[in-house]
């Protein structure tokens, strides 16, 4: 290491250079200024020229780097030497002056820092507990908007994509983010899209609550921005669309003559399985067993679950054509899987005596429809992939798989007896087609 002193200029620190060591490679070297003591400069073998301030402190060396050469002058950097040589003359550790410094600068930048930023960051953190609807929702949310829509619409015709209902408030500094400006925005959407704000100030609080619980962001978010904001809400009105038992011919006859094979067979599983929309849609060929007739479901619940493929249904599954890796596969769908099956199903039904069914209340028909074989609770329960209720359906009922097919496919043939559509014999060369 080269001790010597110079007269620091300009041209002079231009022109250093590394000293080699033993075997002729350029090694890290220091050079002293002559007029500054504890200043110095650093050169690395890489060609990093920096002002360094060294001493003793404490009874050990300290070294701190004060900046390159190339952005500190002399005069400034032997002041800033000097400066640090006061410090630590009176017993103050420099580097306990540069970490409450930086951690000014870092206050003041998360204090500025926008929502949208923080809102992907939530994103990131939390989607892996979260399901495709849930994650997708929350994307929505913030969207920027601009986009065309031509879907659904006729040839030349387009619609403007809204920004995210949430866009507006998380556009904002997250500091700036008060229950004033919620509260005002609430009562501007709750009117127009009751159902989509409810949804909106749930996620939006928690959300809030995750930034409170976070180590960066907890001293600038304001964690009462959505506080006894609920009662602005209307009341929720619960749902109660379902297929009842002289109904169920009706809608079989219209949904049978759909079109489309796929969303045909998605709609009839969907009714005789009691599957959620999206559990359904997102059935892969690999889940499938036709041998066994069995077939995993990706729920929200238990993050899997194993129901029988009842006979009719297996008769669906397979006479299906194997696009893809989904079962039910959209060509024009940018997630290659059926998306929206709600046109095509309320078509069907526009000629019929039918009140109007959603696609989720094909689920609650299940639930409702099983009833009628007496069909205990707990086994369409654990099918349709409801949370366990009671202690005893939690921790001390495993059921077996054949227990299940044995009321599932009585649940089956119960719909499809009122449907006037006679059921497969199980085991039968058409249940075993296997493409």
């Amino acid at each position: 290491m080269t001790n010597s002193k110079l007269n620091l200029t300009v041209s002079r620190i231009a022109g250093l250079q590394c000293d080699l060591d033993g075997k002729g490679q350029p090694k890290i070297t220091y050079h002293w200024d002559a007029k500054t003591p504890n200043l110095g400069i650093l050169l690395t073998p890489k060609g990093n020229k920096s002002f360094i301030f060294e001493t003793w402190f404490n009874g050990k060396n300290l070294r701190i780097t004060i900046g390159k050469t190339d952005s500190w002058s002399i005069p400034d950097a032997q002041a800033e030497a000097r400066r640090l040589k006061v410090l630590t003359d009176k017993g103050v550790d420099p580097r306990d002056e540069r970490a409450q410094i930086d951690e000014k600068a870092k206050a003041k930048r998360i204090k500025g820092i926008a929502g949208l930023v923080v809102w992907d960051e939530y994103i990131l953190a939390r989607k892996l507990n979260w399901g495709d609807r849930h994650l997708a929702d929350h994307k929505d949310m913030a969207r920027e908007g601009g986009e065309k829509i031509t879907r659904g619409l006729k040839k030349n015709q387009a619609k403007i994509k809204e920004a995210g209902i949430l866009r507006p408030l998380l556009a904002l500094p997250l500091n700036e983010l008060s229950r004033e400006k919620v509260e005002v925005w609430l009562k501007s959407e709750v009117t127009k899209r009751p159902a989509r704000t409810r949804l909106a100030l749930s996620a939006l609080k928690a959300f809030i609550t995750w930034c409170g619980d976070h180590p960066t962001y907890q001293k600038v978010v304001h964690l009462d921005v959505c506080d006894r904001l609920t009662r602005e809400l209307p009341a929720k009105k619960a749902k109660d669309d379902c297929l009842q038992k002289e109904q169920i011919k009706t809608w079989f006859d219209a949904v049978i003559k759909i079109q489309n094979p796929v969303i045909k067979a998605y709609l009839q599983i969907l009714l005789l399985t009691g599957a959620r929309r999206n559990e359904l849609a997102g059935m892969k060929w690999e889940d499938v067993d036709l041998v066994w007739n069995t077939a995993i479901i990706r729920d929200k619940v238990e993050g899997t679950r194993q129901i029988p493929v009842t006979p009719y249904v297996a008769l669906l599954l397979g006479n299906l054509k194997r696009v893809n890796e989904y079962v039910f596969p959209s060509p024009t769908a940018k997630s290659k899987r059926i998306t929206e099956p709600r046109i095509a199903h309320n078509q069907a039904l526009e000629s019929t005596s039918l009140p109007d069914i959603s696609i989720h209340g094909l689920r609650r028909s299940f639930g409702t429809l099983a009833e009628w074989v007496e069909c205990p609770a707990g086994i369409s329960a654990q099918i349709m992939g409801h949370k366990p209720s009671a202690i005893a359906e939690k921790h001390y009922r495993r059921r077996p798989i054949d227990l299940l097919r044995l009321w599932h496919s009585r649940i089956e043939k119960f719909i499809l007896d009122e449907a006037g559509i006679p059921q497969p014999q199980e085991g039968t060369a058409g249940l075993r087609v296997v493409a």
